[in-house]
């Protein structure tokens, strides 16, 4: 999953970006308002985190900026400013979620796997399809409660594809969501990371979780769990 993070502080931005690689997340940044809209506005990430104090264009009309031109990803924004108006403008604006800081960089993880799961149609925590559960915050992966070993990239792949469970997804469209900026796309090597999903999570070949649509994409074929 793709996330915009938006901090003018050096220090404080650096730390959440590398926590949030950590976790699994693709992750762009910027410093200020102004660039924060262009990206916001040229990318298709999953989800925004967003500074109210920045310089050159605030956080609130970065916000504003990002809904007038049609963006509709969860947006959750951080303010050091306590008081309830200014949260109540921020969500009158278009944002989701906020933290005042300080904050514990487990609650926001919290808040951005709730934020993602939500926008996705999904209400709980984790992800089931059939035989398949993935655990969001745990990044744990089950088939009929036997763990499953997955390595980063192939997590990445299958969190994309089972939050859009039955929905046909591009390669062009996964590889934007789930590579850093400067990553060395190659197709290929997303083919090879979906050639052995599918021998994980399937290794008898009677799931068929996968679906190739040729010259299309793919579709996680398992429907959800109601």
């Amino acid at each position: 999953m793709r996330i915009l993070l938006v901090e003018d502080e050096a220090p404080l931005r650096e730390t959440l970006a590398a926590r949030l690689k950590r976790e699994g997340f693709a992750v762009d940044t910027a410093s200020d308002g102004e660039e924060a809209l262009f990206h916001g506005r040229e990318v298709p990430f999953d989800l925004a985190v967003i500074d109210l104090g920045l310089p050159k264009l605030s956080g609130m009309d970065v916000v504003r900026g990002l809904r007038d031109a049609g963006q509709k990803f969860p947006i959750l924004i951080l303010t050091a400013r306590s008081s309830w108006q200014d949260k109540v403008e921020g969500l009158k604006y278009g944002a989701d979620d906020y933290l005042v800081k300080p904050f514990h960089v487990e609650e926001l993880l919290a808040r951005i796997n709730a934020l993602l799961r939500r926008a996705a149609g999904w209400s709980k925590p984790s992800l089931e399809c059939g035989p398949v559960k993935l655990d969001l915050a745990a990044q744990k992966v089950t088939i009929n409660d036997a763990p499953t070993d997955l390595t980063s990239y192939e997590y990445k792949v299958l969190e994309y594809l089972m939050l859009h469970a039955g929905e046909l997804v591009s390669k062009a469209d996964l590889t934007e969501h789930i590579y850093q900026q400067d990553f060395d796309r190659d197709s290929n090597v997303l083919e090879v990371f979906v050639g052995r999903l599918r021998k994980k999570l399937d290794p008898d070949g009677t799931l068929k979780p996968i679906e190739t649509v040729r010259g299309r994409g793919y579709r996680f074929a398992i429907p959800r769990n109601e």
